[in-house]
């Protein structure tokens, strides 16, 4: 994000009848934290703190910054570039879910988008790369390449890291913990879709959270594509899928969760999955590692015991 962009960053504050919605952009989606209280100085002030903290993380580890950590480390590659302990506390995250996957789920991989471009539509108007690209991109990719510890990391030379496959969960955890000292008024922290709650509503009502279809941007008719509605009383969602993020080539759709040993996207996965978990980074990395699955995406989640949807 640019320098442009960031002065545009806005906060808007709405009255409904009986919360406040304070919405905002960040991570390039569009973001929302609900606060179930008629309390419009403490709406705005958790408003202010949240989006304080989503953009401070966004700003830290968005890859097309120049000036983020991300970026520091990846165009220093070769040499160590110091790290504080919230990086290296998502490092490890990183590598429980590098060895949790057997490899497919590498943020490295981030070296493959010289050779992807994922926009929707035909590979006539976007980029499809040949095995040739593909290989040339994968030779960059490789965690065990990586070398950190507490006070530093060092990549290989022509390697990135990419931190998008974990942030925006992560900001809505972190979110939701500043949200819950200030004040115990139910509270909905929603990141694109990537969601999580302080609990059940007043009167121990849940809250009724829409899931968008996965082909709602391609359908003509889109009042005939419905929205799942998933009820929460606690705990965290997300959803990870190839709704806008895909290439339609010969007929073939491929969707950009991408096999970090092949360069190439994964086959026979489900258009979206959704997960619910305790903690927003744990739904969305279980979402994306069933995915990276294939066709084995369903079984992969029922073996973890979590509670799931699948649309295929």
């Amino acid at each position: 994000m640019n320098k442009a962009n960031k002065a545009n960053r806005a906060i808007n504050l709405t009255k409904n009848k009986d919360s406040y919605s304070i919405s905002f952009n960040a991570m390039a989606s569009p973001c929302e934290v609900i606060v179930q209280s008629n309390d419009k100085q403490l709406a705005q002030k958790l408003g202010n703190i949240i989006t304080a903290e989503v953009w401070r993380i966004e700003d830290k580890y968005n890859r097309y910054d120049q000036n983020s950590l991300c970026s520091v480390i990846n165009s220093k590659a070769g040499q160590p570039v110091a790290i504080d302990e919230e990086t290296y506390l998502l490092l490890i995250f990183a590598d429980h879910c590098y060895q949790l996957s057997n490899g497919l789920f590498d943020i490295s991989s981030g070296a493959l988008r010289k050779a992807w471009s994922f926009h929707g539509g035909s590979a006539k108007n976007t980029q499809f790369p040949s095995q040739a690209q593909v290989s040339a991109a994968l030779s960059n990719v490789g965690w065990n390449n990586i070398k950190f510890d507490e006070q530093k990391i060092t990549l290989a030379k022509g390697m990135e890291v990419d931190f998008g496959g974990i942030c925006k969960e992560y900001a809505v955890d972190r979110a939701l913990i500043l949200a819950k000292q200030l004040s115990d008024k139910p509270i909905l922290v929603n990141l694109g879709g990537d969601l999580a709650v302080t609990g059940s509503r007043l009167n121990d009502e849940t809250w009724q959270v829409a899931i968008e279809h996965p082909d709602i941007d391609s359908a003509l008719n889109r009042d005939a594509i419905a929205d799942m509605i998933v009820s929460l009383k606690s705990g965290a969602l997300a959803t990870s899928g190839d709704a806008r993020r895909f290439i339609i080539k010969d007929g073939v759709r491929y969707g950009h969760i991408l096999n970090a040993k092949t360069g190439w996207p994964i086959a026979k996965a489900p258009r979206s999955i959704t997960v619910v978990a305790p903690q927003c980074i744990q739904a969305g990395i279980l979402a994306t590692l069933a995915l990276l699955q294939g066709c084995n995406a369903e079984q992969f989640l029922t073996e973890q015991d979590i509670k799931f949807w699948a649309r295929r």
